[in-house]
């Protein structure tokens, strides 16, 4: 058995695609890479050769997250006969390690018991534009320092157990939660503000090609131009975020653990999702780790 393989959708988002072909890739080699090329496009094929690429028809429709999950719940059970440890997830989200834990990923996954889910604590990272100047080049942390506590992509994504995952990743069946200390996932839609509009320009014109209103579509609500808001505003408004002292975590992971119970009747298990006001500076440990 191979110790982990990393699993993830894309459709032309080349900016997010390439920070996930060099941190899955460098980590995992691009053999253990499985990218779904949603569309068949061009661009994906081509940053991901080395990897395994799995070309989809790209058809709009308006139950397209639906779908999608449904595919990488099977890829990821698939995969599992093959590997020890499935990593599954959008292509703008990181599962990474505190270099405070003195391995990198694989050698920590090495000495994990198999037969487990593990949540990373989520993290976004946010780019502050009036302190943030630099772009981002072949590396996004360094030029981008600041997270703010997304409690909604404490995803349960790494996976080992025979489980079901629910639409968009965010649940699973598996019925114990396990936080590891210094694992986390981060999330990277707000990490660059030119990316950021790009890529939205981008999913507002795929879900308008469905024709679908957002309440009758299986596709998340920030797909939708709609929705969206003023860009600018949005980056804005980080800086509003209550600045803490120190990178402490353990209180979040503690959080989750209080309030871990079942979603209701549908076999899922959760934790409370609050929304925080507070904001982080990541150590320089994590430099150049994305």
């Amino acid at each position: 058995m191979q110790t982990a393989a990393a699993l993830t959708m894309v459709r032309d988002d080349a900016f997010f695609l390439k920070a996930w072909l060099r941190h899955y890739g460098g980590l995992l080699g691009r053999e253990n890479c499985y990218v779904v090329n949603h569309g068949r496009g061009a661009m994906v094929a081509e940053l991901a050769a080395g990897c395994n690429v799995i070309g989809i028809p790209g058809d709009p429709h308006r139950n397209f997250d639906m779908k999608r999950w449904r595919m990488l719940n099977n890829f990821v059970m698939g995969l599992r006969c093959y590997y020890d440890h499935v990593i599954v997830g959008d292509v703008d989200e990181l599962v990474v390690l505190d270099p405070e834990a003195g391995t990198d990923l694989p050698g920590f996954l090495a000495g994990v018991p198999p037969k487990r889910v593990l949540t990373p604590l989520g993290l976004e990272v946010i780019h502050r534009i009036d302190q943030e100047h630099d772009e981002i080049g072949d590396r996004i942390l360094g030029p981008r320092r600041h997270v703010r506590p997304a409690p909604h992509y404490s995803k349960p994504c790494v996976v080992s157990a025979g489980t079901k995952i629910a639409r968009g990743g965010h649940f699973t069946q598996y019925d114990q939660l396990h936080t590891p200390d210094h694992l986390y996932l981060l999330h990277l839609k707000y990490c660059d503000f030119n990316a950021y509009s790009e890529t939205m320009d981008r999913r507002n014109a795929v879900s308008a090609e469905t024709g679908a209103a957002i309440r009758d579509a299986a596709i998340g609500r920030h797909w939708f131009a709609e929705a969206r808001g003023d860009d600018r505003a949005v980056f804005e408004a980080f800086s509003t975020l209550r600045m803490q002292d120190e990178f402490r975590m353990g209180p979040l992971r503690k959080r989750m653990h209080r309030t871990w119970k079942k979603r209701g009747e549908t076999g899922y298990w959760q934790f409370d999702r609050p929304d925080f006001d507070t904001q982080y500076l990541l150590p320089e440990r994590f430099n150049g780790l994305v």
